[in-house]
């Protein structure tokens, strides 16, 4: 009798201690998630070539600093950032998209508060001044089995980073526009694929994002994937992998 009791009470001790170990887990998951870095994938491509379709990443929340939409849900708990840090040109960022304040969109910031920006005949210009840009080995661009070659040019952003972008048509429609202000607390965002992103060029779409906005800046690759194997074609999942862009860094 007084085995089973022992028993019973060691059963009961078991299960008890998975429900503290999963809800502890959930916790610490939860708090990762909000404070330190948060996954996200790339479902198209506007960042074309820095990042592909399929590509899984880290964004770092601390890098500046948190606001709502650092919580789970956007919740209202607060307005504004804490401890709130100033992205640099050529941060490729995670925001949520001013016109709803759900939708994450990811792109590089190439405007601060109080630039000027315009492109004119498809060159970047910021304060007056055209961004650098230099030819450099074409991109190749797959699509319905057919293989294409992208101009692909390397850009050098005032007092930041040098990052690659591609030119897929040469007068698109965004190629020569008006001249934006960014106003204080906010940025200008636009896409590494120039002529296929929707970003703060478009007029009715991102426009300027509020610092508020802003989620996190991409860090590193953890998983990338082409897309040719189903979730259960188990047997072609190790050649659906892009092995080489593992645990990569968002180049800036």
């Amino acid at each position: 009798m007084q085995r089973d009791t022992v028993k019973k009470k060691y059963e009961k001790g078991g299960f008890g201690e998975t429900i503290r170990t999963v809800v502890y887990a959930v916790l610490i998951a939860l708090v990762i998630r909000t404070f330190a870095y948060e996954p996200f994938n790339i479902p198209s491509e506007s960042m074309l070539p820095t990042l592909l379709v399929g590509d899984y990443l880290f964004v770092s929340k601390y890098s500046y600093g948190y606001s709502r939409y650092s919580l789970p849900w956007g919740l209202p708990l607060f307005n504004g950032r804490i401890l709130k840090s100033e992205p640099r040109r050529g941060d490729v960022a995670v925001f949520k998209l001013p016109s709803d304040n759900s939708t994450d969109y990811i792109k590089r910031i190439v405007g601060l508060p109080g630039d000027r920006v315009q492109m004119l005949d498809g060159k970047l210009h910021v304060n007056g001044e055209a961004v650098a840009k230099e030819r450099t080995s074409d991109f190749i661009y797959e699509r319905g089995g057919q293989r294409f070659r992208v101009p692909r040019f390397v850009e050098s952003l005032p007092d930041g980073p040098q990052h690659n972008t591609l030119d897929f048509i040469a007068s698109g429609d965004h190629d020569t526009t008006q001249e934006w202000v960014v106003p204080a607390g906010h940025y200008f965002a636009m896409g590494d694929n120039r002529d296929n992103s929707l970003d703060s060029r478009a007029r009715g779409g991102v426009g300027m994002v509020p610092a508020q906005n802003l989620v996190g800046r991409a860090e590193f690759l953890f998983f990338s994937t082409d897309g040719s194997a189903k979730i259960w074609e188990i047997w072609r999942w190790p050649f659906a992998i892009r092995f080489k862009r593992l645990f990569q860094e968002v180049s800036d």
